[in-house]
């Protein structure tokens, strides 16, 4: 009888939905017209910055405080100032860096403060390890962590930043390959999606097969593969909406019928049957069926 009054007195703080938003971009999203890629220019449907006024049409309050943090970059002025200048240029007046290179920067209350006031936040790319490295544990992060939760915060992340919202984090494998056992590498994220791995730059740099070997090693965990100038936004931790000019394509492994990757050995091809492939451009939704709701 305790445990079950016990289980049911937690059940609130374990599944309460996300009031705020994450935005996951794949990489290289429109800054302004003149740094458009190739494939942007050849897509009809391609709208300069459309990703990144998105961000700040979702901005909650007056005059909301946008803040920046390029921890996952080795270059974090060059990175933050890419921001900061399209911000400006989008109306954004209120705008602040925290520039976070140690674990102890992630315990300064002034970044934590900062992260208290922000309406959005936006973590920029570079190395994902490094920041999970910098920020995982930290009280910087459970702040963010709880303000997503509770508040109507919108979280961003590009590249790296996007790879590292998840629970599983794919952070080095073979770019071109992955199809051999052990050719990707995977470790916790910074956590804010629960039972999903994001991967980015996905088509351009042939992803597929490394993010479907993530999910054979563990079919609850939804794949998502987000293209260049390519975003999903999420609400409630599980409706996605698709933003940009590419591609999201997402792996659902739980109804897979079998896999190998158990069985053999490291340098072998893995086996997997019955993925499951979506496909999804602009405007499309879908709904993250493993979500299970908790914030652990």
């Amino acid at each position: 009888m305790a445990v079950k009054q016990a289980r049911k007195k937690n059940q609130p703080q374990q599944l309460p939905l996300p009031k705020g938003k994450l935005l996951a971009i794949g990489g290289k999203e429109s800054k302004s017209e003149e740094n458009r890629s190739q494939a942007q220019e050849d897509n009809r449907g391609f709208v300069s910055e459309q990703i990144l006024k998105r961000f700040v049409d979702e901005l909650q309050g007056k005059k909301p405080l946008v803040v920046i943090i390029p921890a996952a970059s080795s270059l974090p002025e060059e990175s933050a100032q890419d921001y900061l200048t399209v911000f400006k240029a989008l109306g954004v007046k209120n705008i602040r860096v925290v520039d976070i290179r140690t674990r102890e920067d992630a315990k300064n209350p002034e970044n934590i403060e900062l992260v208290d006031r922000a309406a959005g936040i936006m973590i920029t790319g570079g190395d994902q390890l490094r920041l999970t490295s910098i920020l995982g544990g930290s009280p910087f992060l459970e702040r963010i962590k709880e303000r997503y939760i509770n508040e109507p915060v919108i979280v961003a992340g590009t590249s790296a930043g996007a790879s590292a919202m998840s629970t599983s984090m794919i952070y080095a494998g073979e770019t071109q390959g992955g199809m051999l056992k052990g050719q990707m590498s995977a470790t916790a994220g910074l956590d804010l999606l629960k039972n999903v791995a994001i991967d980015t730059h996905f088509i351009q740099r042939g992803r597929i097969i490394r993010m479907a070997q993530a999910v054979a090693q563990n079919p609850g965990c939804i794949g998502i593969g987000l293209e260049e100038d390519t975003a999903v936004l999420l609400k409630e931790g599980k409706e996605l909406e698709v933003v940009g000019s590419g591609l999201v394509t997402i792996l659902d492994g739980m109804d897979i019928s079998s896999t190998n990757i158990y069985e053999i050995e490291a340098g072998e091809p893995f086996t997997i049957c019955d993925l499951k492939l979506h496909l999804l451009g602009n405007g499309k939704t879908y709904t993250i069926p493993s979500y299970n709701g908790g914030h652990h």
